[in-house]
């Protein structure tokens, strides 16, 4: 006899037919693409209204380590959410204030480079889009399964946040390179988490998905607009 309190089993995306994996990708990147487009209308609204440098200024009060190790933190976060969350509204949640927190953990750094690096933002940005666009196509187009990079990408973050901490206990600078190889992590992150979400995520868990896939995109974004404001 089957236990009706049991949870119902459900299947990976990947097992189901071509017209249910096309209507979950359409879902999962709609989604992403209203995350990203939520993520720009509050950074506008921020700095519109002046709110944004008040924000600068009361992080830059505290450390960098606050910023740097808040945003690697919170993206390591947000994948967990993205893998504990089942109801659409836990997902929305999850979702919404993931947006938030990186929208206000971004000011500092979209602060400084709209004042010392002049067109870096949407340079980054445009950079960070066809990135990420080419990997996805990568991912999807030859189907492969890339969850060998999860350990790489777990201690990758992990010496990630190790190397800032000691940035700022002893005073040495993570220079280009450092904002290079946290670019390539971003970019196995992308892979990872789109095979990840074909492959194992359920049908109803799309909003999920786009919020593990923003993760990705937003670790791009930051180091992308690191190394752009190197530049200047």
């Amino acid at each position: 006899m089957v236990n009706p309190t049991s949870t119902p089993i459900r299947t990976p995306v990947g097992s189901l037919d071509a017209s249910a994996r096309t209507r979950f990708i359409s879902r999962t990147y709609g989604h992403l693409f209203g995350a990203i487009a939520g993520f720009t209308a509050i950074e506008v609204f921020l700095f519109a209204t002046g709110l944004a440098e008040s924000i600068a200024e009361a992080i830059f009060r505290t450390s960098w380590l606050v910023i740097m190790g808040g945003f690697i933190i919170v993206g390591m976060l947000a994948s967990g959410a993205a893998a504990r969350a089942r109801s659409k509204s836990a997902q929305y949640a999850a979702l919404v204030a993931y947006v938030v927190a990186e929208s206000l953990i971004f000011v500092p750094l979209l602060y400084i480079a709209d004042n010392i690096a002049p067109g870096a933002i949407s340079s980054a940005a445009v950079v960070t889009l066809l990135g990420f666009a080419g990997l996805t196509a990568v991912a999807v187009s030859t189907g492969k399964d890339f969850s060998f990079l999860s350990s790489f990408i777990r201690w990758g973050g992990i010496v990630a946040l190790l190397l800032i901490v000691g940035s700022v206990l002893f005073g040495f600078q993570l220079g280009t390179f450092f904002s290079v190889a946290m670019v390539a992590l971003a970019g196995g992150a992308i892979l990872y988490s789109t095979s990840k979400v074909l492959r194992t995520y359920p049908e109803d868990r799309y909003i999920s998905a786009a919020l593990e896939l923003f993760a990705s995109v937003a670790l791009m974004f930051w180091y992308v607009l690191r190394i752009f404001m190197s530049r200047d």
